[in-house]
């Protein structure tokens, strides 16, 4: 529980979607550092390629509903160093290699050895045709923390560059309004949630882009009914799990409340990244043990495989991502 006095301006801090904002997206933020996210932590693309195949399967299923256009986008939204869109690119049939378009979102830096096909932008292409793909995108996006005091009252959580919070106004306007709406929190001091408006509206912005094809967002994700009571905000450092410090030094993110990003930009739909990725070939099945006999190098590289699969798909990991399809013009592809 943070220190209940109402906060002032100053060295009591800022509200931590302002503070996390400068922390990591500032002059000398984390996501400016050289080693990118990948220095600190884990993703599915860096899990296994296995993950871009799929994705790229995915770009193929929505190029085939959308008539084979003359140009296909893939836009990968909050693209770290281009890893995903770089593999993307790399897995496609020729015939679709050709005509597709690969943008890189990012603020940080165009790396100096990226594709030359990649376009590397700050913001997403003004309208897309194809797929908008946001993984680990929205978790990122910064938000403010709210917690319940002695009264009963929700009120917005200050922090110090040190990481040192204490509770400052009661959540008023457009974020009272979701908090009541998507997070409501009952009277037991102490009790916490983010408040993901910025989240829906970053979401809803990117949409907007979509002239037709589908947008995803994969994402660490809690749905109504299931909220964590004292929320998820935490920091990452060089692949370990820390305190959420505001100073540029760690990664700053919290689980995002997908259900109500849907509900910014309906129709869309819920699944696990388990689901999705089972609807895109990816299984984790074991290789058939006859083939070690007939052809064990082969065996040996399917059953790597099947590892990484099950990593992917693991229910209570990688797996247990949720996945938010949003189509446009065109059927879901994984429906």
């Amino acid at each position: 529980m943070t220190d209940e006095a109402p906060a002032r301006s100053g060295h009591e801090g800022r509200g931590w979607r302002q503070a996390a904002q400068e922390a990591l997206y500032g002059p000398d933020g984390f996501y400016r550092r050289p080693e990118g996210p990948a220095g600190h932590f884990r993703t599915s693309v860096h899990a296994s390629p296995l993950f871009a195949h799929a994705v790229a399967r995915l770009l193929c299923r929505v190029d085939e509903a959308l008539g084979r256009p003359a140009a296909l986008d893939f836009v990968d939204m909050g693209a770290g160093r281009g890893e995903l869109v770089g593999a993307v690119l790399a897995a496609l049939p020729a015939g679709v290699a050709a005509r597709a378009r690969g943008y890189a979102v990012e603020l940080a830096a165009r790396p100096a050895a990226l594709d030359e096909r990649i376009t590397w932008l700050s913001e997403p292409p003004d309208t897309v045709t194809g797929v908008l793909f946001a993984n680990e995108w929205l978790d990122n996006v910064p938000v403010d923390v709210a917690e319940v005091d002695a009264a009963g009252v929700p009120r917005l959580v200050r922090v110090a560059a040190d990481g040192a919070e204490r509770l400052g106004e009661p959540v008023s306007g457009p974020d009272a309004d979701w908090l009541a709406r998507w997070w409501p929190l009952p009277a037991e001091p102490g009790l916490r949630a983010e408040l993901g408006r910025p989240r829906d509206l970053a979401w809803a912005a990117a949409v907007r882009r979509l002239r037709r094809g589908l947008a995803v967002a994969v994402d660490y994700a809690h749905t109504a009914g299931a909220r964590p009571p004292f929320g998820t905000l935490t920091g990452f450092r060089e692949g370990r799990e820390t305190a959420p410090v505001p100073d540029g030094s760690c990664d700053i993110t919290a689980h995002v409340a997908l259900d109500a990003c849907a509900a910014a930009s309906p129709p869309a739909r819920l699944l696990t990244q388990r689901d999705a990725l089972h609807a895109l070939g990816v299984t984790g099945a074991r290789p058939p043990l006859a083939l070690a006999a007939t052809d064990p190098a082969a065996y040996v590289r399917a059953l790597a495989s099947a590892g990484e699969a099950a990593e992917l798909t693991a229910p209570d990991g990688l797996g247990g991502f949720g996945w938010l399809l949003r189509p446009v013009g065109v059927p879901d592809p994984l429906a």
